[in-house]
């Protein structure tokens, strides 16, 4: 235990968060602070070819990025790629590694780590072989290690041996291991790997530091942290926590104040703002073995509490791979437009289109909305399950965020009136979900402020059920469109901004119809009284 290795990957892990898009003020300053704190190592990022959306700096970390900052004498730079960008052919490998590096004389990078699953892991041991013959000390991080049996740990080490990467680091990619299993994977290494071992935590148990620790204490000398725990998901052991912690093993002291203070001035304030650290929807996912970023995404999302708990009841199903078909965020990137096969036309046209949400001033005025409903027979459409007039009363429902159709399942199983769905964008998991429903499938794309129209689907800037209604309201040509429960949120809510401006890209396009709210609302649309509609 006479040397421990920090690696702080704060601009690589918490990336998840803000797109790998930290300012240069921010990261000079966060250089100065791990360095003065101690720290020689860090990671600055990813080093990318993907290009199809739009990332951060920190995404592609390249030699001009890096050359425009100002590095510390002692720190050391490091990388990260993830292998599964480098499954090609050997040709197509070596072309791309090439492209990612130079020699390292020419590149102020010291390290490389290379993310790999188990299927990946031999070809990450051969890129290993020509990055190390490049002149870079290489590590490769074994994701997910929890899910990896005593023979593919003990295979995988077996194979490192021959390729001899600098460190062999395990990932607790879904945060669900406690000390016994941390034990159990170190005993299974060192049964074959005699090289330096690494451990990359996080903390859905709230365990990611507890974990580290038992891995220093069992001979492991290469560890992870994020500044105030910033990292996909929940985060990983705090740097400022665990600095203390080596200090103490050691016997030593250093200064954490410059990191305190990097806190106070950038990341107290990102932490509020997108809300990492562990809470009960990721100690479960742990628990469960559910991929983080499931939770991560319904919470950007804004899912209520319930909606969460039932996708999390889900999803142990599903296990522990992550599946970008099921997390379709606000944030994320445009989906090709794929036609359904339901013409809404056929029951709309001419008619008015009542949407109703589930905010609490539908409840408040739930009778006068019946009464208008049997008077005056709109065409009525749910977008949640949970709306309170009578089911008897609601023509359809639908949904298109593949996230809230696994939270809403057994609600939907239970609903008799059709489901209105972009079946483009359901997974095998959803079909098992709904088969017992009658599904109307009407096709949607994502673009980024655009709605488009069509007979049998539409395109809309976000995956919302309302841009989804109005879209389906308007493709089948209904006279005007009224809201009853869209209560909107407080003026500072981002989603108070979200939704308005899906109002106003649809008020843009030219086929839009007349909205009126009858209920009272927050958003930026015409209001009225549902006592004085006629």
């Amino acid at each position: 235990m006479d040397k421990i290795n920090i690696i702080d990957c704060t601009l690589r892990d918490g990336g998840y968060y803000n797109n790998w898009n930290f300012s240069n003020n921010l990261v000079n300053e966060y250089l100065k602070s791990v360095s003065d704190s101690g720290i020689k190592y860090v990671e600055l990022g990813f080093r990318s070819l993907a290009k199809k959306e739009f990332k951060g700096p920190n995404w592609y970390t390249t030699d001009s990025y890096i050359n425009h900052l100002i590095i510390p004498k002692k720190l050391k730079l490091g990388v990260m790629i993830n292998m599964s960008e480098l499954m090609l052919s050997k040709t197509e490998r070596n072309k791309s590694i090439n492209l990612l590096f130079k020699n390292k004389k020419d590149c102020k990078i010291n390290f490389i780590r290379i993310a790999a699953h188990f299927k990946e892991f031999e070809a990450a041991l051969e890129t290993c072989k020509i990055l190390k013959a490049k002149g870079y000390f290489v590590c490769i991080n074994l994701m997910q290690i929890s899910e990896q049996s005593k023979k593919n740990i003990h295979l995988a080490s077996k194979k490192s041996n021959f390729y001899k990467p600098d460190v062999l680091y395990f990932a607790d990619s879904l945060g669900g291991m406690i000390s016994n299993n941390i034990l159990g994977v170190i005993k299974e290494f060192r049964k074959t790997w005699r090289g330096a071992l690494g451990i990359h935590a996080h903390d859905n148990l709230e365990r990611a530091l507890s974990n580290t620790l038992t891995s220093i204490r069992e001979g492991v000398t290469w560890v992870d942290s994020t500044i105030n725990g910033m990292g996909r998901g929940p985060g990983n052991a705090k740097t400022e926590y665990l600095i203390l912690e080596v200090d103490k093993l050691l016997k030593r002291k250093s200064n954490i104040i410059p990191i305190l203070q990097l806190i106070k001035n950038h990341f107290k304030e990102l932490k509020n703002f997108y809300g990492w650290g562990t809470n009960p929807f990721y100690y479960l996912a742990g628990k469960y073995g559910i991929h983080p970023t499931y939770i991560q995404e319904m919470l950007s999302i804004k899912l209520d509490e319930l909606e969460i708990l039932e996708a999390i009841n889900e999803l142990k199903e599903k296990g522990t791979k992550y599946d970008v078909n099921l997390v379709r965020s606000e944030f994320q990137k445009p989906i090709k437009l794929l036609k359904g096969s339901w013409q809404p036309e056929k029951k709309l046209k001419g008619k008015e289109v009542l949407l109703v949400s589930s905010g609490p001033k539908l409840n408040e005025y739930k009778k006068e909305i019946e009464i208008y409903i049997l008077k005056k027979k709109p065409i009525v459409i749910a977008l949640n399950t949970n709306v309170k007039i009578k089911e008897n009363l609601i023509d359809f429902y639908l949904a298109c965020n593949p996230l809230r159709l696994i939270a809403d399942a057994k609600s939907y199983q239970l609903i008799k009136s059709p489901l209105i769905v972009p079946k483009s964008l359901l997974t095998d998991f959803h079909i098992k979900k709904l088969k017992k429903r009658k599904l109307l499938d009407f096709g949607i794309g994502l673009k980024d402020n655009k709605f488009e129209f069509f007979k049998d689907s539409a395109l809309i800037p976000k995956l919302y059920n309302v841009a989804y209604a109005l879209s389906i309201a308007t493709s089948g040509k209904a006279s005007r469109i009224l809201l009853a429960g869209f209560d909107g949120y407080d003026h500072n809510d981002r989603r108070t901004k979200i939704v308005n401006d899906l109002f106003f890209s649809y008020s843009a396009n030219k086929k839009s119809k007349k909205i009126i709210s009858i209920t009272p609302t927050s958003y930026n649309f015409t209001s009225t009284s549902i006592y004085a509609l006629k």
